[in-house]
């Protein structure tokens, strides 16, 4: 009975969060060519939903804890339809970045609602499980953002397709307020000295700028410049690059089981999750650089890649709640997303006041424009995978340095007075025997 009025109704807000979140990758064609949008202006359009994510992250949480996922999830989805609706019906870019804003407001706390719902009314030992499945399916989202959403843009356009989302969004948040049942106790802590203990803690920014840096180039490639580079760079036309785009929505959802059950099973054989985010990033470079340098390598895979590590974040809660209680997990864990989705604005606006230094040649940025900015991100990612790893390289280098100043003791056979004594000498008294 709990799944179907608790676990099904915020898995299927966090699906709207992931769809919101990646539908502007589709609609950025016909967005472009009806308001005459340059990157730049693409970029902030796009960004500004991250920007409000982020900002909501630290309230939200709080608000979860002190009047429970059910009244907050469902009030938060209200303004996201809201957005959706008010996006439809624009044809002023400011108010277009407004609804824009006003979506990513809206399903700010889709995840953390869903994670903090769990704890509420499923027992412990079912949690990592359960987790992984929100994720799974919460990705779906980015699924429907690709094939199905390009069968309706074809048909309906990308206003009547906001209209549309705004109706289900509405839906979904009566659902919330009506099926799921309340929150038998609140939290009511102190907010303020909860973030303090995780903030001023040295491991959690041992974490947070790979986890960030990973995390939120992963979603605003996924979110936006994935699509631009297959039409801009690699030449695809509209219906390869959303094929490009199902198969990243599809590796996000399967990435997302993939990084929990490698978790889970490392950790029984005493490895970390903190291993497996340091592999997830490497591997991560690894593609970016493969598609940076133009490697003779499959685009459907690199991108897929790419995708996956959005579904990461399991991992970022896996160390936090290793490093912090209980108490502290969910503020720790929106305070990461606050970095997270921050990483993904700077990332996508970035991108696109870089691609804006080039010339655009039948309305396409040369692919050097794109060799640039994709570069300069891949150099802070490998500078945060530095100091992530900082403590591991002083480990084996203080363990070899004591290792190397131990002073063995040697064993000798020497000649004593006609008599062989075999035996330990020690240095202070070679050379005293006759």
């Amino acid at each position: 009975m709990l799944i179907t009025r608790v676990f099904l109704p915020f898995a299927a807000g966090f699906y709207l969060s992931y769809l919101f979140r990646t539908i502007n990758a589709l609609v950025a064609a016909p967005l472009t060519s009806d308001l005459g949008l340059a990157a730049g202006d693409l970029g902030l359009l796009t960004s500004a939903f991250f920007l409000t994510f982020a900002a909501a992250q630290i309230p939200v949480g709080v608000l979860l804890d002190r009047y429970g996922p059910r009244r907050v999830q469902s009030a938060l989805l209200s303004a996201a339809a809201a957005g959706a609706a008010l996006f439809a019906v624009s044809d002023d870019f400011f108010l277009l970045l407004a609804a824009r804003a006003l979506m990513g407001l809206g399903v700010a706390g889709a995840l953390n609602a869903g994670l903090k719902a769990l704890v509420v009314w499923f027992p412990n030992d079912q949690l990592p499980l359960l987790n992984g499945f929100m994720v799974m399916l919460g990705a779906l989202g980015a699924v429907t953002a690709t094939l199905p959403a390009d069968w309706l843009l074809a048909s309906i356009g990308w206003r009547a397709l906001f209209v549309l989302f705004a109706a289900v969004t509405v839906g979904c948040a009566i659902l919330i307020y009506v099926v799921v049942p309340e929150t038998a106790k609140v939290t009511t802590g102190p907010a303020a000295a909860s973030l303090k203990e995780v903030y001023t803690d040295p491991r959690f920014w041992r974490v947070v700028p790979l986890s960030a840096a990973t995390i939120g180039t992963a979603w605003a490639l996924h979110g936006l410049w994935a699509a631009q580079w297959l039409t801009d760079v690699e030449g695809l036309n509209r219906t390869a690059m959303v094929w490009h785009l199902f198969v990243m929505a599809v590796a996000v959802s399967l990435g997302a089981l993939l990084w929990g059950v490698a978790a889970d099973g490392l950790r029984r054989r005493d490895i970390g999750p903190q291993a497996v985010l340091g592999v997830v990033a490497a591997v991560f470079v690894a593609a970016q650089l493969a598609l940076i340098l133009r490697w003779p390598l499959s685009s459907y895979l690199l991108w897929a890649i790419i995708a996956a590590v959005g579904a990461g974040t399991i991992l970022g809660y896996a160390i936090l709640a290793e490093q912090f209680p209980k108490a502290l997990a969910g503020r720790a864990n929106a305070l990461l997303n606050f970095f997270h989705i921050g990483a993904a604005f700077a990332v996508q606006i970035a991108t696109g006041l870089v691609l804006q230094h080039w010339s655009q040649d039948a309305g396409r940025y040369p692919e050097i424009a794109y060799q640039t900015a994709f570069a300069i991100n891949l150099g802070l990612q490998i500078l945060a995978g530095i100091w992530f790893g900082l403590p591991w390289v002083f480990g084996i280098v203080k363990r070899t340095f004591r290792a190397s100043s131990k002073v063995e003791p040697t064993c000798k056979i020497r000649q004593v007075s006609r008599a062989s004594i075999s035996g330990c000498v020690p240095p202070s008294l070679n050379g005293r025997f006759p």
